[in-house]
């Protein structure tokens, strides 16, 4: 047992084994070999070097995002005059990445806390005072019953802020609809730790004498940070009369794909839109709860009672999303790729079946010809290769 074993460890040290190679001189074998190679070259070069740029180590970006809004409207209803400026129409104020730009609205003055009426839309229904439990609200409701039944409305009395809202009739034409012509300015800062590189959308060609002027368009100006609100809708795919009547929601997709390899100057934003969520007038089926609205009240005091304006906007809300990726070159992903491609380089094609018999004969044929004891060399150098070949032989 003891030899058994040092002899095993003696050749698992003191050995050593090669593949051995046959030359095939076959035409058909060896262009479908060529073309393996081929591919697998064309891929090396073409999808991980040069379009995956495999040979770079990768980082994602750090952002932050400051907006700003311009523009002014004006309005007259019923003859009320009125100017809005952005502090009027922009929600919240502090220029954060996600905001709403109000471009339609429904006003209810004067409400007080006290009982009145529930709103007559067909939703809350009475005969009697029986339908209206006393304490109690439903999910359609505006306020807690008060147990009673309005006879002329034929709704619940309710405990409210009264009076109650009616949003039945959403403006058309929208109130604000000059809208369309405010500008919206983005400003973008954003960091690659690993690299410590540190870019902004104000990159070099954009300074204070062009912002002055410019105004975003893709093709004439694709690096201005100043963009109309009216094209921002269509560039989504919206009607911004129809989004500007109920609301919606859109996208603004700043793009950095930074080669480092190359001068910093080349890591340049791109700017894309999308249309997250808008009326469905083009759809094909109804869907409910189309567009994009929220309410907010005003409070003050009128003869020591307390009463508000409540405000149901409509308005574009804009969501801000920054993609940012930087590649820089690097030996180690280098050296993955390119012994990942010789490793695939090393896989033989193999053989057909019928073609390894005829290869077989005619070795087997020069073989049992020769007078130099083929055999014994072979059994020598390979065993299998003897007990294929040899075993066939006369000699």
């Amino acid at each position: 047992m003891k030899s058994v074993i040092k002899r095993s460890f003696s050749d698992f040290f003191f050995e050593y084994e090669t593949p051995r190679q046959v030359l095939v001189k076959n035409r058909r074998i060896a262009v479908v070999c060529r073309i393996i190679q081929l591919g697998v070259l064309s891929y090396i070069i073409g999808w991980v070097f040069m379009y995956e740029k495999g040979y770079q180590t990768v980082d994602t970006a750090i952002s932050s995002v400051f907006t700003k809004m311009k523009g002014v409207s004006f309005t007259n209803i019923s003859g009320k005059e009125r100017i809005w400026d952005v502090a009027d129409y922009v929600y919240p104020e502090q220029g954060d990445s996600s905001f709403v730009v109000m471009t339609n609205y429904i006003s209810t003055e004067g409400q007080k806390q006290g009982k009145c009426h529930e709103l007559p839309d067909g939703k809350n229904k009475c005969t009697s005072d029986a339908d209206c439990d006393e304490g109690k609200y439903k999910r359609t409701g505006n306020g807690q019953m008060t147990g009673k039944c309005d006879t002329n409305t034929s709704t619940c009395e309710i405990y409210s802020w009264c009076p109650v809202e009616d949003d039945r009739q959403i403006p058309d034409p929208p109130i604000l609809w000059t809208a369309e012509n405010y500008t919206l300015f983005i400003k973008n800062s954003i960091t690659f730790r690993q690299f410590n590189v540190v870019r902004s959308n104000l990159v070099e060609s954009v300074n204070q004498s062009y912002m002055n002027k410019c105004l975003y368009n893709r093709q004439t100006d694709p690096l201005c940070p100043i963009f109309r609100l009216g094209d921002i809708v269509e560039r989504s795919g919206f009607n911004f009369s129809e989004i500007a009547r109920v609301g919606g929601a859109i996208g603004v997709l700043i793009d950095w794909d930074c080669n480092l390899d190359l001068n910093i100057r080349h890591c340049k934003p791109k700017y894309e839109f999308y249309g997250l969520y808008g009326t469905g007038k083009n759809d094909k089926e109804e869907k409910p709860s189309l567009g994009y609205n929220f309410r907010y009240a005003k409070y003050y005091v009128e003869d020591k009672v307390e009463k508000r304006t409540l405000m149901k906007v409509f308005g574009v809300r804009i969501d801000i999303i920054v993609h940012g990726r930087a590649g820089k070159f690097d030996i180690i992903p280098t050296l993955t790729a390119i012994g990942s491609g010789v490793g695939i380089f090393g896989v033989n094609p193999t053989l057909p079946p019928s073609q390894k018999e005829r290869e077989l004969q005619k070795v087997t044929y020069h073989l049992n010809h020769s007078t130099t004891g083929p055999c014994r060399i072979i059994a020598c150098l390979h065993k299998q290769l003897f007990n294929l070949i040899c075993g066939h032989s006369n000699l």
